[in-house]
């Protein structure tokens, strides 16, 4: 072979080797404990697409949504075990590991959705997601608005006293037990996927949750009444797990990032939409709707559940009030 063609050859080996390490392909799964038809399964699904797109490929990620992939305490426990590369969940289950971060979870916290969406751009927000980051690894990208809580049951009531002996289902979270311990109404921790049937055997008697998650879960099929109690306008978090936050180069750390706050945008425009209009839907289908006096809960709250016993710094909820 003369000196000219092996030049050829090792050029078009080395092409060939460029091509392929251009074309290596990085699968990713993301999971999440909601259904299909709900805004935060739609625009993560969107958001892997359009991942795959900008990285012409690179990046292959499969959404798992409806607790396919377990519940929402073990998608969590995934992330940091590598078994799970992103997902989206509440950040109060990020508490477990820096509890300081839940403290927008302990009740009444926010005024509304544009008190918690004006939070998620703060320096208190970006302070406590570097807190998670260096105790866990774990990297918080996005917030999606999620809904304000409110009471669904069996039992009607009006103020806290009349929830006494009440069991409700809550998320195995400390805040969200917050409501029920202080009306002195019995916290019943049960995996989200299973409280519809829980509901529907009379297992407990009441769930708490954002209208449209109601809605989705179709617990109204199941519960009477909807009470008001507003006791937390809540969030979801999209984060990413170490073992794969830390391999990407600072471009793709800025488009992952720039897809998952886009895709996060979006569904929160769907979740205000949708809630705006639930009212009145819930009131067709023959749901009692009652109105609440939540400044009584909240005291209630304030005098019973010191925030300081759940690991929060208060120090770090005043500056969230002081957010305007």
């Amino acid at each position: 072979m003369s000196r000219s063609q092996a030049m050829k050859w090792a050029a078009a080996a080395a092409f060939v080797l460029v091509a392929g390490a251009t074309s290596a392909q990085t699968k990713l799964k993301w999971a999440h404990v909601y259904e299909t038809s709900e805004p935060y399964h739609k625009w993560s699904v969107w958001a892997a697409e359009e991942i795959k797109k900008r990285s012409n490929g690179r990046y292959d990620i499969q959404v798992f949504p409806a607790s396919s992939l377990g519940k929402e305490s073990d998608i969590n426990q995934g992330l940091t075990l590598g078994t799970v590369d992103i997902i989206i969940s509440g950040a109060s289950f990020a508490a477990r590991s820096f509890p300081r971060i839940g403290v927008g979870y302990y009740p009444y916290t926010f005024r509304d959705a544009d008190h918690l969406l004006k939070y998620a751009q703060s320096d208190v927000f970006k302070e406590l997601a570097e807190g998670y980051r260096a105790k866990t690894g774990i990297q918080m990208v996005a917030v999606t608005y999620y809904g304000v809580r409110h009471a669904t049951s069996n039992r009607p009531f009006k103020t806290c006293d009349e929830m006494k002996g009440l069991k409700m289902r809550v998320p195995d979270v400390p805040a969200y037990m917050a409501l029920p311990r202080a009306c002195g109404a019995n916290p019943t921790p049960i995996a989200f996927a299973e409280v519809y049937l829980a509901l529907q055997n009379g297992t407990v008697e009441a769930q708490e949750n954002p209208l449209t998650t109601i809605e989705a879960k179709k617990f109204y099929e199941v519960q009477k009444h909807i009470i008001l109690t507003g006791h937390i306008v809540d969030s979801l978090v999209t984060q990413i797990g170490p073992h794969v936050w830390n391999k990407l180069s600072d471009a793709d750390k800025r488009m992952f990032t720039e897809v998952m706050q886009e895709a996060a945008r979006n569904a929160t425009q769907e979740v205000r939409k949708r809630e705006a209009e639930l009212i009145d839907e819930f009131r067709k289908r023959g749901l009692n709707i009652i109105e609440v006096n939540r400044n009584e809960f909240r005291d209630r709250i304030v005098k019973a559940i010191d925030m300081a016993q759940m690991g929060y710094d208060r120090r770090d909820w005043e500056r969230i009030q002081a957010i305007k």
